[in-house]
């Protein structure tokens, strides 16, 4: 699945508030551009979105039936 695919999934699914999937389209987004940028670069967006998921932390407890 490309990240178009990606994309079309989570709005057909009304996922686009799910972050947790938001940082997989970041993912993929990225993992399609590796070719064309500098390591560099691609670290730094990978640190980035790696941070983005580290604070999403346990958003989740108590309301899991909600979210999952």
């Amino acid at each position: 699945m490309d990240s178009t695919q990606l994309a079309q999934y989570l709005e057909a699914t009304d996922s686009i508030t799910k972050p947790w999937l938001l940082v997989q389209l970041r993912l993929k987004k990225l993992q399609e551009r590796r070719d064309t940028i500098s390591e560099d670069t691609y670290a730094d967006e990978l640190a980035d979105i790696h941070q983005d998921l580290m604070n999403l932390g346990e958003w989740w407890r108590s309301i899991e039936d909600q979210v999952f």
